[in-house]
């Protein structure tokens, strides 16, 4: 008799809104407090785990080698291997990379390294990729920085080959950009019939057509009026392809900082990782009060946003990241 478990159906509905968060990585900077690369990497698990114990629903982490604003010799943690570790400190909380960066991995990799991550976690993958953009990254790894309608290109290819590696026995394929000849990826994702794909970006022309064909959930940024114009095209998108638009989960990821006065909420200044100034921060992103910040979040609810997946601007401290599990979450479950 076989001991194989059946595979795990996602039966997620995307009309449910979802909270996850960041954990700290160095990308922005926010270990930077952490004396020593050890204890920076306790941080990082230690706030993975709190996370799972709030109640979020997700954790999340970035693909990226180089600090911003400009690279700074700080330690940041790389993306694959920090999801394979953090799956083995967690139980229930879904895992997720907001986004992948196509170029730093050919797909037939990406295809192992994904289903290798969701077998080991137990069917919590939520896979996350783009087609990429930071240039000085690029050029000091040395990969191509191609224009960005090959960029997306690529990224197309990238996900039908993951898909088909994901699901089929072996994987033929001739693109523009990629070539396999009977590639194979064993174990297959527990999750059915593969785990979600995210599609990050917003470019309006390109990328959104990508997520239109492809995507279980889309990720772009914008102040409501922007995010809320970038909707309206993906559907125009989904329409082009003969696809319900609302089959796809829309999702925002800010950065946040939360305080229970607005004193300290003046106080604090700006926190923006890219030196933006206070007021123009804190009308994009979610800074405020637990009041204010449910607020804001209501606003995106009514413009059809169901996912949340802030960067907490105070790391390494967890006010922040607690506030928002405690004061914020609990008004929408």
């Amino acid at each position: 008799m076989s001991s194989q478990l059946p595979p795990i159906v996602n039966t997620r509905d995307v009309a449910t809104p979802l909270f996850g968060a960041f954990i700290p990585q160095g990308w922005k900077m926010e270990l930077v407090s952490v004396e020593g690369a050890q204890a920076k990497w306790q941080k990082a698990v230690d706030i993975a785990v709190l996370s799972e114990q709030l109640g979020y629903d997700s954790i999340w982490v970035y693909d990226h080698f180089h600090n911003v604003p400009k690279a700074a010799h700080e330690a940041v943690f790389e993306c694959w291997t920090t999801m394979a570790a953090i799956s083995q400190r967690t139980s229930r909380v879904r895992l997720g990379q907001m986004v992948g960066c196509n170029s730093y991995r050919e797909p037939s990799v990406l295809a192992k390294i994904t289903s290798t991550i969701d077998v080991i976690s137990g069917g919590r993958l939520d896979w996350g990729i783009g087609a990429g953009w930071y240039e000085h990254e690029y050029k000091g790894y040395g990969f191509e920085f191609p224009r960005p309608k090959e960029r997306i290109g690529m990224l197309r290819e990238s996900v039908e080959i993951v898909k088909s590696m994901w699901t089929q026995a072996d994987t033929t394929y001739e693109g523009k950009h990629y070539t396999l000849h009977g590639a194979q990826c064993d174990p297959k994702p527990l999750q059915s019939p593969h785990p979600p794909i995210w599609i990050g970006g917003g470019g309006e022309q390109l990328t959104l057509r990508v997520v239109a064909r492809h995507a279980d959930c889309s990720n772009f940024g914008g102040k409501p009026d922007e995010w809320a114009r970038k909707r309206e095209i993906l559907k125009g998108h989904c329409a082009a392809v003969g696809r319900d638009e609302e089959t796809i989960r829309k999702t925002w990821s800010p950065e946040m900082f939360i305080r229970e006065s607005e004193a300290e909420i003046i106080a604090g200044g700006t926190r923006s990782s890219w030196g933006e100034p206070f007021e123009s921060w804190r009308d994009g992103n979610l800074v405020g009060t637990p009041e204010q910040v449910a607020e804001k979040i209501q606003r995106y609810l009514d413009l059809g946003c169901t996912g949340f997946i802030p960067w907490c601007s105070d790391y390494p401290s967890t006010e922040t990241l607690e506030l928002f599990a405690t004061k914020v979450m609990p008004n929408f479950r």
